[in-house]
């Protein structure tokens, strides 16, 4: 685990709660872009990237499993369906600090379905059962599963509610439900994303018929007041593409959501804080579109949003002196 250092944007670990989180996003959500959403929100829940069993077992898991102490509270997403191997990845992640362990039964492409990983998983409640159970007896942090509503040719809500159902009696209490079916073939994982429509009233159903178990609802969720009537039914609500790239809508959460006092902090004050924390990147050798790519979004819907946009993308990988440049960018947001 990295070391705390000033840069810090949180000074003690919030209490996890799953009533926002954003997504595991593959590319996306790595430890620069965790960083960056902590300093938006103190109490959303954040993901890791999806990370396989093989990865951690025969790879550099300190690499995969490294993160910073202002990331918590946070989950580390596993892929993978053989039970003594996601028991060993799940010791990992407890080992190293991470407040959750969830495992992937949601993920669509070609790739991991071949290694018995992601959706295609919901063909075989019972093996989930027995990862989930496996994980359970390993570890004391929560262990929960994301999954789809269903898979092309097992799509029925009887068929849902056996997987729910089965996991359920492993010991899982917390599920999170991407309301869309995956097609496993003839579907890209993006178009996976978008074409099987949404069916908020299947989750609901579910939710309905197991009372007892936290259910979060992800899959096409844009706006807080989305998330405010979402919570009406659900116990939570999970955010991807959307609080990637307009992050600044992570401002309003604390407040609108936890009930938090604290001030909405601004684009400016957002990316100042997280002047420190590249710099120290910088320091070690790194690369500034390592972290700013991940920034983008902040300059969205204001004049000048363009400019900024183009000074951390562009810009950034011809500058002689990087923090200039990210001082430039942010005198765009001043005011904002």
């Amino acid at each position: 685990m990295l070391d705390k250092q000033s840069f810090s944007p949180v000074n003690t670990r919030p209490t996890l709660s799953r009533r926002f989180s954003v997504a595991p996003m593959m590319d996306w959500t790595d430890a620069h872009c965790r960083f960056f959403l902590r300093i938006l929100s103190k109490h959303a829940l954040l993901y890791t990237e999806m990370v396989t069993t093989g990865a951690l077992l025969n790879g550099d898991h300190e690499r995969f499993l490294r993160h910073h102490e202002a990331e918590h509270p946070l989950a580390l997403q596993l892929g993978g369906s053989v039970p003594a191997d996601l028991a060993a990845c799940a010791r990992m992640a407890q080992e190293h600090g991470y407040d959750e362990v969830n495992l992937n039964v949601g993920c669509p492409s070609d790739r991991v379905q071949n290694n018995m990983i992601g959706a295609c998983l919901m063909g075989h409640p019972e093996l989930v059962a027995d990862c989930v159970k496996a994980m359970r007896d390993a570890v004391s942090i929560p262990v929960t599963v994301k999954h789809r509503i269903g898979i092309n040719g097992r799509d029925s809500y009887e068929q849902l509610c056996e997987f729910v159902g089965t996991v359920r009696e492993a010991g899982c209490t917390s599920f999170t439900v991407h309301a869309r079916i995956a097609i496993l073939e003839g579907l890209s994982p993006k178009e996976n994303r978008d074409i099987p429509p949404l069916r908020y009233d299947v989750a609901a159903r579910l939710k309905a018929d197991f009372p007892e178990l936290e259910i979060v609802l992800n899959g096409g969720i844009k706006t807080l007041e989305a998330c405010h009537e979402h919570l009406r039914t659900f116990d939570g609500v999970m955010l991807g593409r959307e609080a990637y790239h307009n992050p600044y809508l992570l401002a309003e959460v604390d407040q609108q959501l936890f009930g938090s006092t604290a001030p909405v902090i601004t684009r400016a004050e957002a990316l100042a804080q997280l002047r420190p924390y590249i710099a120290n990147h910088l320091a070690a050798g790194g690369a500034m579109h390592h972290i700013t790519r991940h920034v983008l979004g902040l300059g969205t819907g204001f004049p000048g949003a363009r400019r900024f946009r183009q000074l951390l993308s562009v810009d950034i990988h011809k500058a002689k002196d990087p923090l200039a440049l990210l001082d430039q960018a942010g005198q765009l947001l001043e005011g904002r």
